[in-house]
């Protein structure tokens, strides 16, 4: 009687090794989009915004959160260009037109109304900046955007004076800023919709003074 043969052993994969390298430059990326995206989310809750509390919502701790970013301004300002609008949302409503009161009646409600949902954050960032206006992370700038924007149509019609449109944006950019806005509430009392309306009067009311000078 014969005796079966064994059949051959079947050679075993190969692993690739890990590199631990690697894993620990993936943990620290989910760690980073963690707070950033912790950040942004209380950002939208229109209250302070602490480092504290944006290491708790990332499930981090404090001293992790301030590993990854110096200061709160630094974050936040991380935070911010990672959330900002596209500028079209804007001009939804008047994207059909070319009168520069109208667009630019539209850019100045937009950019109040994103600055008060997140007030907060803004709050702190200009602190940050008058606290220490060199070492302060660069603020995201929307306004400026914006404005472009809004006075597009005027910035390539043939007869545009363009020094006087040089000045509008500039004093547009005075009127159109959160700290215009957070002077109307905090040093008039105005209630939000009023602070608003406010600022739209006065962008308004500068580029048709503008627009209309001989």
């Amino acid at each position: 009687m014969t005796t079966p043969q064994a059949a051959p052993a079947t050679p075993a994969t190969p692993t690739t090794p890990t590199n631990p390298a690697s894993g620990r430059v993936n943990q620290k990326r989910r760690t980073h989009a963690a707070i950033v995206t912790a950040a942004a989310d209380l950002m939208l809750t229109g209250e302070e915004v602490t480092m504290p509390e944006v290491a708790k919502t990332a499930l981090v701790s404090e001293a992790t959160a301030y590993r990854y970013f110096p200061d709160l301004a630094s974050l936040l300002s991380e935070a911010m260009a990672d959330t900002l609008p596209h500028p079209d949302q804007a001009f939804a409503t008047v994207a059909g037109s070319t009168d520069p009161v109208e667009r630019v009646a539209a850019a100045a409600e937009h950019l109040a109304r994103h600055v008060l949902a997140r007030q907060g954050a803004v709050r702190a960032m200009i602190a940050a900046t008058i606290v220490r206006p060199n070492a302060a992370p660069p603020r995201p700038g929307l306004r400026f955007g914006l404005i472009d924007e809004a006075l597009r149509p005027l910035a390539e019609a043939a007869n545009t004076d363009q020094e006087m449109l040089t000045h509008l944006k500039r004093d547009l950019s005075i009127v159109m800023g959160a700290e215009a806005l957070f002077s109307l509430m905090d040093l008039n009392g105005l209630p939000p919709e009023d602070a608003v309306a406010s600022i739209v009067r006065t962008a308004t009311t500068l580029t048709r003074a503008a627009v209309s000078a001989p």
